[in-house]
């Protein structure tokens, strides 16, 4: 063992191979503090080659492989298990952005940039990358392209599958697949780029993407809208599409509760609406190519309308940017006060659109039935249908016990889910979460399929174990 370590460190230097408790701590623990693992080492390669020779040795070794981004994910599909004997494989170092073709509208990054630095780069060039995750400033696109990352844009620019074109990718095998190609259509059999994305690095390690760019937007206008319940939410979004079609690129749902947390834990927030009694909200963006002016008065006007008709009670329009990152602190820091505030029991869930509002008032009397004083913190991505579906009981001791009873609560609301046509993850991925509970609502032919596609591409299981499949 003590040769094949060394030769890692002769791979990567020794500098960035890890092997000390204290070196390791920070990856084989999860950002929600959930799973607790161990590594036999983290592994910090600086290139895609590297990353190939690192694996080949792994798989002569028969050691396990967890490849790790932001170590932002949020169903521990990048913590190691507790055995100790895998192999950690950071790509932190591949955070080189490979070029930005602005006539192609194309940008190509390594696994390990940042989120917020290929939106910066694309900027940079007068182009949008439109992918917007609350993490931007910590995840990686790797982890992002692992997870099939979703966001706030996914109405107008949609899921990151949607935005790539390409993948590079290192194989369980150790062989590195170049398919880096920037080209919108290529009818050459299957799409294989589409079996890396979403799969949580379970069948090979993506070191590199080419990424859809866009116009970047002249005009922003942002509202943050007081609606009387998620009925009046959804007709709402369909006044708003038929109004601005594609100029419409967010549409936000938020509940009073999910609101109240950000405005006692994270410090600088202000609510928007003082004095409005309203339990839901919604955060509204416009974009197009024109100016802020003309797109406010747009906004305004329809604001006005919709007060007639009854699907808004009371809103304010931003006035400036700095409003705009106002409204949107507001909605990006539900996650980091819901951690402040303590361990609740988060859902990742999606129905279609036009039944989110039916999923919101089933739910809650069954759960207040079966767990009667629960805290919903509801709020996610309604003009997807994507919710965030969080749960607790206020009071910490009481919360302990409401923690305990996770299978009975999840069961709850993911047959409600599946019921109304949705799944139990949108864009969070498996993970270790739900790994388990996945084979109550996808049929044994699905999950055959899919173990199928893992066997083919990873017939000794190293690559990410105990992730989607036990």
């Amino acid at each position: 063992m003590t040769d094949s370590l060394d030769g890692l460190a002769a791979i990567v230097g020794p500098a960035h191979l890890l092997t000390e408790a204290t070196d390791t701590a920070p990856y084989v623990t999860d950002w929600r503090g959930r799973y607790q693992g161990q590594a036999r080492c983290v592994v910090r390669p600086g290139t895609a080659e590297e990353v190939s020779q690192v694996v080949r040795l792994c798989l002569a070794r028969g050691w396990p492989m967890v490849p790790q981004g932001g170590n932002t994910s949020l169903c521990g599909a990048a913590t190691p298990d507790a055995s100790g004997g895998a192999v950690v494989i950071s790509l932190a170092r591949l955070n080189r952005i490979r070029a930005v073709d602005g006539d192609n509208n194309t940008l190509t990054a390594e696994a390990g940039c940042l989120l917020a630095s290929v939106q910066e780069r694309a900027a940079a060039a007068d182009r949008l990358f439109p992918l917007a995750l609350a993490s931007e400033g910590s995840c990686q696109v790797g982890g992002n392209l692992s997870t099939n990352a979703g966001g706030v844009h996914v109405l107008r620019y949609g899921n990151t599958r949607d935005l790539t074109l390409g993948l590079e990718v290192v194989l369980p095998s150790g062989e590195l697949w170049d398919g880096l190609r920037g080209l919108r259509k290529d009818n050459t059999g299957y799409d294989l780029k589409h079996l890396f994305i979403g799969a949580e690095g379970t069948l090979g390690i993506i070191t590199a993407a080419v990424f859809k760019l866009f116009p970047l937007p002249g005009a922003r206008a942002v509202a943050w809208l007081a609606v009387p319940d998620p009925r009046a939410a959804l007709v709402l979004l369909q006044r708003a599409q038929d109004r601005f079609q594609a100029r419409l690129i967010a549409f936000e749902l938020v509940s009073r509760p999910a609101l109240e947390l950000v405005l006692r834990h994270i410090p600088g927030m202000h609510d928007p609406l003082p004095g409005s009694a309203s339990p839901w909200f919604v955060l509204l963006e416009l974009n197009d190519g024109g100016e802020d002016d003309l797109l406010q008065d747009s906004l305004t006007a329809f604001m006005g309308d919709r007060l007639e008709g009854g699907e808004v009670t009371d809103g304010v329009l931003a006035q400036s940017r700095d409003q705009v990152r106002q409204l949107w602190a507001l909605r990006e820091n539900i996650s980091e006060a819901q951690k402040r505030e303590g361990v609740s029991i988060k859902h990742d869930v999606a129905v279609p659109v036009a039944r989110v509002p039916e999923f919101l008032s089933r739910a809650e009397p069954l759960l207040q039935a079966a767990f009667p004083g629960v805290r919903i913190v509801a709020f996610g991505h309604a003009g997807d249908g994507n919710l965030h579906y969080n749960l607790s009981q206020p009071e910490r001791e009481r919360n302990q016990a409401f923690i305990a009873a996770t299978p009975a609560v999840n069961r709850q609301v993911y047959d409600l889910v599946t019921e109304l046509g949705g799944t139990i993850s949108a864009e969070h991925g498996l993970g270790q979460l739900k790994r388990d509970m996945i084979l109550r609502y996808k049929s044994p032919l699905e999950m055959d399929m899919m173990r199928a596609v893992k066997h083919l591409f990873d017939p000794r299981g190293l690559m990410n174990p105990g992730k989607i499949f036990a």
